[in-house]
């Protein structure tokens, strides 16, 4: 891997498969009470311009378990709060830490922020991706499917930072992708374009969900209206109001799809409740993922 993490199209093969097994390892250790610490001695500063409770927990807990410390370091009250710049901060940052990650809004931010830095420096989310809550789903399906490749993977909502990510992985790794996006919130232009160009697979985008959910192998939603935009929240229970996982496109996909959502989930709106606490969601599973995938890459960079 590279010294950073910041997006999931910056990963080769080998990448994918060393977080995966490693993941897999300390999964079982954990399961089985094995105690791990190679990151012990080692600091890990997270900054959160963000709320959280999914990234947050899993990398705290994740690095306790490594037998490192974990910081939580919100930006209102550092000085990247108050006008240092990013530069400075990662500079100053790299002699304190062995590791950072952020959660934020702009993806510029964090690669500036890895510029500069001279330690490993890990996305936690941006507006434009989410690369570790994607390996997550990809390790979980590969959990309950043996393997990802030749699947057919259905994300159904807004063209938002999980449907970006879900584009870079398919650039790289052998699934189908189908997406079914309004008009007007489909994914970032230039990701889906390299995209198509690149999946080994192929990429479609649809505007009919029943049409993207057939003989899907997984159904993937994500909230309407994500962080940032809840001015948006009624609008967009309109516009997006056919754009739901529920009993209806779930016979379109095969007989023993895996519905996923990365939470929080808005049950009656982008899911229904029958559908999230159904027997073919695999949604609390994959939140679990999370510590075990994060601290994989906590410990091949760090």
């Amino acid at each position: 891997m590279k010294k950073d993490l910041l997006s999931v199209y910056e990963l080769d093969l080998d990448d994918f498969d060393k977080i995966f097994d490693d993941a897999r390892r300390l999964k079982k250790d954990f399961k089985e009470g094995k105690l791990h610490a190679p990151l012990k001695g080692k600091t890990l500063g997270m900054i959160f311009d963000k709320s959280s409770t999914r990234t947050r927990i899993s990398f705290e807990v994740g690095m306790y378990q490594l037998g490192g410390i974990a910081l939580f370091l919100n930006s209102r009250d550092t000085q990247i709060g108050r006008g240092e710049s990013i530069a400075d901060s990662a500079r100053m940052m790299s002699r304190y830490l062995n590791g950072i990650m952020i959660r934020t809004y702009a993806q510029e931010s964090v690669e500036e922020f890895a510029r500069a830095a001279s330690i490993p420096v890990v996305n936690g989310l941006t507006d434009l991706l989410h690369p570790c809550q994607i390996l997550s789903d990809l390790f979980t399906i590969a959990e309950k499917k043996g393997s990802y490749k030749g699947l057919k993977v259905t994300y159904i909502g807004d063209g938002n930072n999980i449907a970006n990510t879900w584009i870079e992985a398919a650039a790289r790794l052998p699934f189908e992708l189908a997406l079914a996006c309004p008009e007007g919130y489909d994914p970032d232009e230039a990701i889906m374009a390299r995209g198509k160009k690149e999946s080994p697979e192929g990429i479609v985008l649809y505007r009919d969900p029943f049409e993207a959910a057939k003989n899907a192998d997984i159904l993937y939603t994500d909230v309407w209206a994500s962080m940032g935009q809840e001015s948006e929240q009624e609008e967009r229970k309109k516009i997006f109001k056919n754009y739901q996982i529920n009993r209806k496109v779930l016979k379109e996909a095969k007989k023993d799809v895996l519905v996923m959502h990365c939470l929080p989930a808005h049950r009656g709106e982008e899911i229904t409740a029958d559908v999230i606490d159904g027997p073919h969601s695999v949604v609390i599973d994959e939140a679990e993922n999370r510590l075990h995938v994060q601290k994989a890459i906590l410990k091949i960079l760090l």
